[in-house]
This record gives C-alpha cells, sequence and structure tokens, in this order.
C-alpha cells in the first residue's frame, strides 16, 4: 500500500474518532471506582423509577453541556474532580448504556442518591440501588472487564484502582431523623445507633476489600445540622440543628477508629479517613474566606434558608453560583466540592488521615 494511501486512511480514522468522540484510556492510566449516595451518583438514578432524581433543570447548569445529568450540582461533583486531579476522564455510571468496550477499563460509578448503611435507609424513594446491590453490580462489572482483558489483568486492574466511597449521612437525615419518633429512633438511642450503624458499614468495608479494593477513600459525614434543608426546619436563628450535630461528632470519631482497625488488621492502609466535617465546616465557619456570600442559605430552593422541598424549575435560583456554599438543600456547590477536592489532594492528616490523595497517586505510582 503507498504512504500517501496509508497517510490518508490514518487520517481519516483519527477524524472518525474525533467527529464521535471515541476516547480510550491511556495505558498507564488508573481506573477509579465510586460507591455510595447522593455526593457521588453521577446519573444512576436517572435509569430507575424513583423520586430521587436531579434530571430536570436547573440541576448542571454549570455542566460543560449546561444540562441535567443526573448529578446532585450545579456542575461537576467529586467522583468529575478528583478524576480530573487524575488526569482521567470521568467515570460513567454503571446503568449507562455508554459503559461498554474500553470505557469500563477507566472504571465505573455505582453511586445511588438515597441510599444508607442500612438498607431500611432512603424506603420512601423506593427504587434505589442500595448496597448490595452495588456490590453485585460490581461483581458483574468485573465479569464484563474479564471477558474484555482476561480475569488476571482485571484483578489488577481492581487492585490498582482508586475507591471512593461515601455513605452515613442518609442514615441520619432520611432515617433515625426522618420523621419524629421513627422506627430507628424508637429502636435505638442515638449514641446505640451510631454503634449499631459503625458495626454495619464495618461488614460493608470488608465486603468491598474482598471484592478486590485495595485503596478506598473513605468519608465521613459533613456537619448534618448546618445544611439548609436542617436550618429550614429547625434553626430559628441561624445556629446548626444541635441533634444533627450531637450525630455527627459521635460518628466520625467512630467511623474513624472502625477504619484505624480494619487497616490494622489487614495490614496495611486500604482505607483513608477523609475529614468531611472539618472540610465542610471550614467554609460554614467561615464563608468569605473561600469567597462564598453565604453557607447557610442554598442556591436553589424555597422557604427559608432555600432549604425546603427540592431544587426546580420553579425554586429560587441564585445568578451566581460561585458565591454560595450550597447548591440545594442538602448538596454542595461546585465550588465548593472544588474546595473539598482540593483539601483532599494537599490537606493535611487532619482533613486526610494517614496520608492525602497527592501522596497517595505519588506513591502508588512508583509499585
Amino acid at each position: 500500500m503507498a504512504i500517501s494511501t496509508l497517510y490518508g486512511l490514518s487520517f481519516t480514522l483519527v477524524s472518525l474518532f474525533l467527529v464521535l468522540g471515541t476516547s480510550f484510556p491511556r495505558a498507564n492510566a488508573r481506573a477509579f471506582f465510586v460507591f455510595g449516595d447522593s455526593l457521588v451518583d453521577n446519573g444512576n438514578n436517572n435509569y430507575l423509577v424513583t423520586s430521587a432524581r436531579a434530571d430536570a433543570p436547573p440541576y448542571g447548569i454549570d455542566y460543560p453541556t449546561h444540562r441535567p445529568t443526573g448529578r446532585f450540582s450545579n456542575g461537576l461533583n467529586m467522583p468529575d474532580l478528583i478524576s480530573q486531579r487524575m488526569g482521567a476522564e470521568p467515570t460513567l455510571p454503571y446503568l449507562s448504556p455508554q459503559l461498554r468496550g474500553q470505557r469500563l477499563l477507566v472504571g465505573a460509578n455505582f453511586a445511588s442518591a438515597g441510599i444508607g448503611i442500612l438498607n431500611d435507609t432512603g424506603v420512601q424513594f423506593v427504587n434505589i440501588i442500595r448496597m448490595p446491590l452495588q456490590f453485585e453490580y460490581f461483581r458483574q462489572y468485573q465479569q464484563r472487564v474479564s471477558a474484555l482483558i482476561g480475569v488476571s489483568q482485571t484483578k489488577k486492574l481492581v487492585n490498582n484502582a482508586l475507591v471512593l466511597m461515601t455513605l452515613g449521612g442518609n442514615d441520619f437525615v432520611n432515617n433515625y431523623f426522618l420523621i419524629p419518633y421513627s422506627a430507628r429512633s424508637r429502636q435505638y438511642s442515638l449514641p446505640n445507633y451510631v454503634r449499631f450503624i459503625i458495626a454495619e458499614y464495618k461488614k460493608i468495608l470488608t465486603q468491598l476489600y474482598n471484592l478486590g479494593a485495595r485503596r478506598v477513600l473513605i468519608t465521613g459525614t459533613g456537619p448534618l445540622g448546618c445544611v439548609p434543608a436542617e436550618l429550614a426546619q429547625h434553626s430559628r436563628n441561624g445556629e446548626c440543628a444541635p441533634e444533627l450535630q450531637r450525630a455527627a461528632e459521635l460518628y466520625n470519631p467512630q467511623l474513624y477508629q472502625m477504619i484505624d482497625d480494619l487497616n490494622s488488621k489487614i495490614g496495611s492502609h486500604v482505607f483513608i479517613n477523609v475529614n468531611s466535617k472539618k472540610m465542610h465546616s471550614d467554609f460554614i465557619n467561615d464563608p468569605a474566606a473561600f469567597g462564598f456570600v453565604s453557607s447557610k442559605i442554598a442556591c436553589c430552593g424555597q422557604g427559608p434558608y432555600n432549604g425546603l422541598g427540592l431544587c426546580t424549575q420553579f425554586s429560587n435560583l441564585c445568578s451566581n453560583r460561585e458565591l454560595y456554599a450550597f447548591w440545594d438543600p442538602f448538596h454542595p456547590s461546585e465550588k465548593a466540592n472544588r474546595i473539598i477536592v482540593e483539601q483532599m489532594m494537599t490537606g493535611s492528616t487532619e482533613y486526610m488521615n494517614p496520608m492525602n490523595l497527592s501522596t497517595i497517586l505519588a506513591l502508588d505510582s512508583q509499585t
């Protein structure tokens, strides 16, 4: 074949890839897996019959396409921003029909808005992907990748992957404190409930380890009583809801202790503590230091603090999302997520224990 013909064929193929938007992971790219709730859901719930969805405007107003994607954000969320810092394309929702072929090697997002550590958390949302099903999908994922690159290479891909797990908040706001005298609050005092869900979370993390995860970022809860939704229901003068704050203060230290115990048993720093409460508290306590005009009022919502109901096209909507720490009654704005991810990347052990994400990526690149 003539050189000119080869050149023409190569040019045509490159052009075709550009037009179709086809992309392939780099040979040395690291897979990224995401499990958890609405803080990290990239759109799985779009494919479910559930009320826990973010598939209508103004969600996604600042996303590159300016359209809702299923992310509970005005734009990018934590997994997107972590992928950017890893130099990788964002993971697709596991239920997305686009997650096939070479795209599987990038990883997958299994998260589902509304879920918790407990299977009875989020029952009001009906059809969501609780943790047993997220793990079943992870098994299916590994089978699909094995068919693509073989069993041994799939095991290596999973073992070398970065994993993000975000659970716990819904077990308080959408379970224990959902209604007065909820079933779980009648069954357990708050300290006993915290001990119960920590014990259940330990089972989840052990299962994740058994499924091959070897480097897992575990986020604690933020200051639960300070989100606009809780301020709208419980606050008169902008003070955080004390019972929810107490829940976070009980939960986070026990979570970190449980993670330390697991790591000691394994003999390796598999699980990394992400101090979400400290990260959120920084800009909640001093919003001006981060360029926010408010850390109490949601950008999108209605009622006191824009904290009631859902964010819809009929809600109040701020004109500049960069000025608000919260996008909707429960979820950080993209700018707040960027601050959180930066703290994950470069923060001290007060934020990331025993090491931050930059250290993890540098350390793991040498193995």
